[in-house]
């Protein structure tokens, strides 16, 4: 029989016969947040007299300083014929598209269309989009909604004290908010991932995690941990000892890791999170350490494990979001070692519904929503 006859090729639904993968619940973590501070760029990507061109939750956004050096945001598309207002220029408090000369300032408002003849009347829908800025902390913040009045304003930088080295990056993954968060939370794929920089596969420590989830924001303490095995431990705490690690989650997309060793080493590093796209997340990550070995040495030995470190769980990231494309949708199981990763879908998906009144008191003071004691081997 010829191996093109019809009757030798398998039943599609036949056990092992399926040559497509299996149905998936349509359905990602993407999530929109209106109504929310995310970082649009580092403070020193954003020159006097140079417009900057973002992408911020989808939506193509120019970033300029105006006169006063104070950041402003307009949606990157001129209302006369739709050319990026990136292309332009700043002149003074204005942004000038780069095709006819319309000037912008930060509110949105044409105020000068050249080689017009006639006083220019009020704006009769000439206006463009405008987002609130603000600069703190060595970065700037734009809100995901347009023409509205911030109701709260960023979230601020932890600021440790004299004696720390800090360190300003900002990277891009390409995965979804929800998955680069909880990626940068979650301590059980080091000792595989980062195998021999964190933790290793091989000497394993069952210690306790305690979960907290609050209104705006969840952390875990891990207590009796002992210093981690891999490089980065010995390079923390050369003569090991006892860790006091703390991973916290911030609404709307903050990711902090807290590492204490004693008096003598402390590494805390926030990363703000950004949602270019539904899948691609850029980080801007604010590292403050101190330890016996001056920063000054200490900084150009770990800014390679760090990119490292990064390259790894862009690549898991990558893959991850590959796979939920290919298969149509995301179909996830979770144990209770998966700490943050349910909590920080869980806060996001209540600020999505809610919008600005999701925060609560905020605060060390106000009691967690839920608390739990989980026993796990790191």
């Amino acid at each position: 029989m010829s191996s093109s006859d019809p009757s030798d090729l398998p039943e599609p639904d036949g056990p092992g016969r399926r040559l497509g993968p299996p149905p998936t619940k349509p359905r990602t973590s993407v999530v929109r947040l209106d109504h929310h501070w995310f970082v649009a760029c580092l403070s020193t990507e954003l020159r006097r007299g140079r417009p900057l061109a973002r992408v911020h939750h989808g939506a193509p956004i120019v970033l300029f300083r105006d006169a006063a050096g104070a950041p402003q945001a307009l949606l990157d598309r001129c209302s006369h014929r739709n050319v990026p207002l990136s292309l332009g220029r700043v002149s003074g408090d204005r942004l000038a598209c780069g095709y006819h000369g319309w000037e912008f300032d930060g509110a949105g408002r044409c105020q000068r269309v050249p080689g017009l003849c006639r006083p220019l009347d009020a704006d009769r829908g000439r206006r463009v989009p405008a987002f609130a800025a603000r600069e703190a902390d060595g970065f700037v913040w734009v809100y995901t909604t347009a023409d509205a009045e911030p109701v709260r304003e960023p979230y601020a930088f932890p600021t440790v004290g004299p004696g720390y080295t800090a360190v300003r990056r900002s990277v891009t993954a390409r995965g979804s908010l929800h998955a680069t968060l909880e990626n940068a939370l979650d301590v059980p794929h080091t000792a595989y991932l980062h195998g021999g920089l964190f933790r290793t596969a091989e000497k394993r420590n069952e210690i306790t995690a305690v979960l907290r989830r609050f209104r705006d924001r969840a952390e875990v303490e891990y207590v009796g941990e002992p210093r981690p095995s891999g490089l980065v431990g010995r390079l923390l705490a050369p003569g090991g000892g006892t860790v006091e690690h703390f991973d916290r989650f911030f609404l709307p997309g903050v990711a902090q890791v807290e590492y204490k060793i004693g008096d003598d080493a402390h590494f805390l590093v926030t990363s703000a999170c950004t949602p270019l796209t539904d899948f691609e997340t850029r980080l801007f990550a604010l590292v403050q350490f101190k330890m016996r070995i001056p920063g000054f040495l200490l900084k150009p030995v770990l800014e390679p494990i760090a990119n490292r470190i990064f390259a790894q769980d862009a690549r898991v990231l990558r893959e991850q979001a590959d796979t939920i494309a290919r298969f149509g949708g995301e179909q996830y199981e979770s144990t209770e070692i998966d700490l943050l990763g349910p909590q920080i879908y869980r806060l996001m998906k209540q600020a999505e519904r809610d919008g600005a009144d999701v925060h609560g008191p905020g605060g060390d003071g106000d009691a967690p929503e839920l608390e739990k004691t989980i026993r796990l081997q790191t």
